[in-house]
């Protein structure tokens, strides 16, 4: 079984700036959904009697911020798994939504533009990283990963066996506000109860 969830919002979400392999903090908001997040995972792992969880993150540091509050309240260390990073849409990285639309390809379905950009990761690239983690998690039946947007949409493709237009027209909004179970072939989301400072 593996419990992946996204890291939480943050500052360029809130601006629509694409992160890709760049990077930038979580927001207040953001903090909330990962303890929101770490919360609803500590209930779904106390049901799950037996061997030991392991968490894995990006090494992006959004992800590494989000697994940090997932690891402290679950009291597990947080390893990094470098095929959890984001989905890199090279020299678009970083750009605003408005300037990124200007520049995407142009003849090709909107879904499909992000994977054919001048340095950027192509579909079958970053869906090959998702096969690799989750061939891998097949042996460890008790895994946490924290990752992004993209490249959760995928796993969570590639784990269903769904179609590439399936996977590509995914929603990822609200996804930092779940916990996707991937289990017997299945995906569930799970929505996590909002967390508020006392």
């Amino acid at each position: 079984m593996i419990y992946l969830v996204r890291h939480g919002e943050t500052e360029w979400n809130v601006i629509r700036r694409a992160q890709g392999r760049l990077d930038s903090p979580l927001t207040e908001r953001g903090v909330r959904q990962a303890r929101a997040m770490a919360e609803l995972l500590a209930d779904l792992v106390a049901r799950e009697p037996g061997g030991a969880w392991r968490l894995v993150a990006s090494p992006l540091g959004r992800a590494q911020q989000t697994a940090r509050i997932v690891g402290e309240r679950l009291d597990l260390p947080v390893e990094i798994d470098e095929r959890l990073r984001e989905h890199s849409m090279g020299e678009l990285d970083g750009l605003r939504a408005e300037a990124l639309r200007r520049r995407l390809p142009t003849g090709v379905p909107d879904h499909e533009q992000p994977f054919h950009v001048p340095g950027g990761e192509s579909f079958d690239e970053i869906s090959a990283r998702a096969r690799s983690f989750l061939a891998e998690a097949a042996e460890d039946d008790r895994l946490i990963a924290v990752s992004h947007g993209v490249l959760g949409r995928i796993l969570r493709g590639v784990y269903a066996g769904l179609d590439r237009e399936t996977t590509l027209t995914i929603q990822v909004g609200h996804s930092q506000e779940h916990v996707f179970r991937l289990a017997g072939g299945q995906v569930d989301a799970l929505a996590c109860e909002p967390v508020t400072d006392s």
